[in-house]
């Protein structure tokens, strides 16, 4: 199983699992943005630690 963002942010050290778990309450609350958009908007992240991700997976 492809490993999923927010698991990948925590393993690269851009998020802590707290911030994670707070973005994926939100989406099972019904916030039907994507991940990543949330975590930026509460400012757990920047655009620079999606790309550190990305390079991470090797894409």
């Amino acid at each position: 199983m492809a490993e999923r963002i927010g698991d990948g942010l925590v393993r690269i050290g851009a998020m802590s699992a707290e911030e994670r778990d707070k973005v994926l309450k939100m989406q099972n609350d019904g916030d039907q943005r994507m991940f990543g958009e949330i975590a930026i908007d509460l400012k757990f992240i920047d655009d620079n630690a999606i790309l550190n991700f990305l390079e991470s997976k090797g894409l």
